[in-house]
C-alpha cells in the first residue's frame, strides 16, 4: 500500500491517484484508534470544503467512524476549516476532520485533524495517527442514511455556530453603518456563504460554487487575484478581503489596489490589538515572517516566539501562554478571542473593525506601523523544479555550498526551518522545500520592491546554475 505521510498540513494527495477511498479509509481507521485510545466515548466533527467530492468523502469518513462507535457531527453543507475547530471546541467533541487542500490545485483533496481544543492537532497527535495507519484496507458497508436515523451520525449546523461567534466579538453594526466599501472574494471556496450573510453590502467575487476554482489554485496571493485587484481599482472598493479555499488563510487589499500581505496584516494586528485596545501577551510567528514583527514587539515590550513553518507549531503555543496574535507568512493568523485557529475572515473582520472605529484608511494605518518599524517589501517564488534538483539545493544548503548569491554576500545562516541567509540587517533570502507541495520557496526581504526581485533574482540563477 501507499505510505502515507501528513505534512505541514494535514494529509493532501491528488484525486483518483492517492487520494482514493481505500486510502481514505486507511487514514480515517488510524484517526479513530488514536481516538479510542485517547478519548472515552469519542465524538468526532466532520466537516468538508468546496473541492470535488467533498460531501462523498465526509460522508465516507463519518460512517467508518460511526460503524467503530463513534459518535459523529457531520455539517449539512460545506463550511471553512475554522468551523469546525470552532464546533469541535464549542462542542467539546474529542476532535474535529475537516475534508480540504486547502489551497491547493483543484486536483487534490485532503484531510485535517482538529484537537478538542479548536485547533491544529498538535506533532504529537500526528504522529500518533500516522504510526497507525494499516497496510490493509477494511472494507466497509455503506450505512450512512441507517446511522442517521439511529443518532450515531448527527447534523450539525457549524456555520451558524459561527456567525453567533462572530457577532458576539466583533461590532457588525458599527463596520455595516460605517459606510465602507468591502470587497471580498472567496477564490470560490468555503468562506463564500458566511461573508455573505456577515457582510451583505460587500462587494462579492467567486462567492460560487466552482470545484475547478476556474483553474487558479484558491491561494490568497497577488498573482492569483488579479481580477479582484481590478475590481477594487474600478470600483472604488476601500479594502478587500480574499481567502483561501478552506477559509483559514487571508490576503487583503487597500484602497489603491496593492496587496497587503500577511506580514503587514500580522503587524497591524498587534498595533490595534496593544495600543487601541490595550491588550497584552506574547506574539508568535514562523520563521518565514519578516524581522519587523519582532522590532514592533521590542517597540511595544512584547515577548515574541519563532517557531518552525506550520500553523500547528504557532497553536501549540497558543495553548500553553496568553498569546494575542499568532500568524505565519502564508496569510494563517489568529488573535486573542478566539480558537487556537487560522481564520480568514476572522482577520479580515478585525482589521475591517479597527478602519472603522478609526476611521482611517489601510494605508493609513500601514503608515502607522511603517513610523515605527520602517517600510519594508517582501516577494515569494515557488520553484516548480524535479525532485532530484530540488534535493540537490537543499542538500548544498545544508553543506554550506553557498557563501554568495551572485552580488549578495552571506553575514549568518539560520536553520530554524530552512535556510536563511541574512545579507545585512533588512536583506535576507530564505530556502525551504514545501511541506505541503512539490516545490521549493525562495522568499526574500529587502527594503524595497526592486531590492526583493534582486534578491530573488539573483538567488534563483545561482542555486539553479
Amino acid at each position: 500500500m501507499t505510505r502515507i505521510k501528513f505534512g505541514t498540513d494535514g494529509w493532501r494527495a491528488i484525486i483518483a491517484k492517492d487520494y482514493t477511498f481505500d486510502n481514505l479509509t486507511r487514514v480515517t481507521e488510524a484517526t479513530i484508534s488514536w481516538l479510542k485510545d485517547t478519548y472515552k466515548n469519542p465524538s468526532l466533527m466532520v466537516g468538508y470544503d468546496c473541492r470535488f467530492n467533498g460531501v462523498l468523502f465526509a460522508e465516507h469518513v463519518a460512517n467508518i467512524a460511526a460503524q467503530n462507535g463513534v459518535k459523529v457531527f457531520i455539517s449539512p453543507g460545506f463550511v471553512s476549516t475554522p468551523m469546525v475547530s470552532l464546533a469541535t471546541f464549542k462542542r467539546q467533541a474529542s476532535a474535529g476532520i475537516i475534508i480540504t487542500a486547502s489551497h491547493n490545485p483543484p486536483s487534490y483533496s485532503g484531510f485535517k485533524i482538529k484537537g478538542h481544543f479548536g485547533g491544529p492537532a498538535t506533532p504529537p497527535m500526528i504522529s500518533a495517527v500516522e504510526d497507525r495507519i494499516p497496510d490493509t484496507v477494511t472494507a466497509y458497508t455503506e450505512k450512512f442514511e441507517e446511522l442517521v436515523d439511529a443518532g450515531q451520525i448527527e447534523y450539525y449546523d457549524m456555520e451558524a455556530l459561527y456567525i453567533n461567534h462572530i457577532k458576539e466579538v466583533f461590532d457588525l453594526k458599527l463596520i455595516r453603518e460605517s459606510g465602507m466599501k468591502i470587497g471580498y472574494d472567496a477564490m470560490f471556496g468555503a468562506g463564500q456563504n458566511v461573508v455573505r450573510k456577515l457582510l451583505p453590502a460587500a462587494r462579492l467575487v467567486h462567492c460560487e460554487f466552482n470545484p475547478s476554482f476556474n483553474g487558479t489554485p484558491p491561494e490568497p496571493i497577488e498573482k492569483n487575484l488579479k481580477e479582484f485587484q481590478q475590481i477594487i481599482r474600478d470600483e472604488g472598493i476601500e479594502v478587500g478581503l480574499t481567502t483561501d479555499g478552506d477559509a483559514d488563510r487571508i490576503g487583503m487589499f487597500d484602497e489603491r489596489g496593492e496587496f497587503v500581505d500577511s506580514h503587514r496584516i500580522i503587524l497591524l494586528l498587534i498595533h490595534y490589538l496593544v495600543k487601541y485596545k490595550g491588550l497584552s501577551g506574547k506574539v508568535v510567528t514562523t520563521f518565514s515572517a519578516t524581522g519587523k514583527i519582532a522590532k514592533l514587539c521590542e517597540h511595544y515590550g512584547l515577548p515574541i516566539d519563532i517557531t518552525k513553518i506550520g500553523f500547528k507549531y504557532v497553536c501549540d503555543i497558543m495553548l500553553k501562554e496568553n498569546v494575542i496574535v499568532g500568524g505565519e507568512e502564508s496569510g494563517g493568523i489568529s488573535i486573542a478571542g478566539h480558537v487556537p485557529e487560522r481564520d480568514g475572515i476572522f482577520i479580515g473582520l478585525a482589521i475591517v473593525e479597527f478602519m472603522a472605529k478609526t476611521g482611517k484608511s489601510l494605508v493609513e494605518l500601514i503608515q502607522e506601523v511603517y513610523d515605527i518599524v520602517g517600510a519594508f517589501a517582501y516577494g515569494r517564488n515557488d520553484l516548480h523544479i524535479n525532485q532530484d534538483k530540488k534535493w540537490e539545493v537543499v542538500d548544498k544548503c545544508k553543506a554550506g555550498a553557498f557563501t554568495a548569491f551572485g552580488d549578495f554576500t552571506v553575514q549568518r545562516v539560520e536553520t530554524t526551518d530552512g535556510f536563511k541567509f541574512h545579507f545585512s540587517d533588512t536583506e535576507w533570502v530564505m530556502i525551504r522545500p514545501s511541506g505541503t507541495e512539490p516545490v521549493l520557496r525562495v522568499y526574500a526581504e529587502a527594503p524595497d520592491k526592486a531590492g526583493v526581485q534582486n534578491i530573488l533574482t539573483q538567488v534563483i540563477d545561482t542555486i539553479l546554475a
